[in-house]
């Protein structure tokens, strides 16, 4: 390993071994406003130099855009890549901003399909659930995953936005090799259950936002005002109106760490996530996303950041303080069904 390839952490006990931070690839077509091609497909490849070899998608992103976007990539870097897509959230014909979960045999099993053949390759590395339906048993929608597995279309599971139980039941049917949640210094929802139930299976926790969709690094103070129309987080509770002032005071500690560390905000948030694997004894990679070769070299670069003991506990309280929800609609997210 030279100075600046990040080490590596394993997906689950049987999954492989992978750069111990990911990338998360949504916002190259996706979600966040319009994104240059050119300078997304540079920070894939200064990724890869770097260490990065997660490499996170969904099929509901663009509509299949992203996976489309990803595939030459991924085909032309085939053995050194782990390529994460996820299914669950359908759109209806005619309502392209619509979200329908569905965790039923014959969707999953039309949408494997589906994303192997944007993608362009014969076996998808790491296949979540990317929401949970709760009208089907978990137990059910592992076991149609589980016979992907067995036909050679998915090499292993995962699974997004779920509860410590959901976990345990989900494990009981097939391995799970990674689950993935919101996981920051502004959300440590996946601590009441999840974590705890990962440490014991074995199972590797993906953060996913673990810079607060950007709020975190500092990159804009309020979603309505500073951000594009059409960018998804104009929709987020706690990035907008007073929500968003009173968070924006909540990095004034953050500030003060990374000033210590002569840092930015981004990599002290990123550090802080890292080192949760020491706190909870168990595997984590968060995949920050980024569409600038730049930021993927400072998200790297946190790996080697080493917080203190009092550092930890200035950061502590912050996520405690918060205002606003994740989502404008909670009912979608794990949170909702926690005991």
């Amino acid at each position: 390993m030279t100075d600046t390839t990040i080490p590596t952490a394993r997906l689950g006990a049987a999954g492989p071994a992978v750069g111990v931070q990911g990338l998360g690839c949504m916002g190259m077509s996706f979600a966040y406003g319009p994104a240059d091609a050119k300078q997304s497909l540079a920070a894939l490849d200064r990724a890869l130099e770097l260490g990065v070899t997660l490499y996170d998608t969904a099929d509901a992103y663009g509509m299949g855009e992203n996976e489309r976007f990803l595939s030459p990539f991924f085909k032309a870097h085939r053995d050194q890549v782990v390529v994460a897509t996820k299914f669950a959230l359908s759109i209806p014909p005619g309502e392209p901003t619509r979200r329908v979960i569905r965790n039923d045999r014959p969707y999953i099993r039309q949408a494997v399909e589906a994303s192997l053949d944007r993608l362009g390759i014969d076996t998808i590395d790491l296949y979540y659930m990317h929401r949970r339906d709760p009208k089907i048993p978990i137990e059910d929608t592992v076991g149609a995953m589980a016979e992907l597995v067995r036909e050679g279309k998915v090499k292993h599971l995962g699974l997004s936005e779920i509860t410590g139980a959901e976990l345990r039941a989900a494990h009981a049917v097939h391995p799970i090799a990674a689950v993935q949640s919101e996981w920051s210094l502004f959300s440590r929802d996946v601590e009441i259950s999840l974590v705890g139930a990962a440490a014991k299976l074995g199972v590797a926790v993906v953060p996913y936002s673990p810079l607060g969709r950007g709020f975190l690094t500092g990159s804009f103070s309020n979603a309505e005002q500073d951000l594009t129309e059409g960018d998804f987080r104009r929709t987020q509770p706690r990035f907008t109106g007073e929500n968003a002032a009173a968070n924006g005071a909540l990095l004034e500690p953050v500030r003060t760490v990374a000033e210590a560390h002569g840092a930015s905000l981004g990599q002290i948030a990123l550090a802080w996530v890292q080192q949760r694997a020491q706190v909870h004894g168990l595997p984590i990679i968060p995949i920050p996303g980024t569409t600038k070769p730049g930021r993927v070299e400072e998200n790297t670069a946190a790996t080697r950041i080493v917080l203190t003991d009092t550092e930890l506990s200035l950061l502590e309280p912050i996520a405690g303080k918060v205002a606003g929800d994740r989502y404008a609609d909670m009912t979608f997210a794990s949170t909702s069904r926690e005991n």
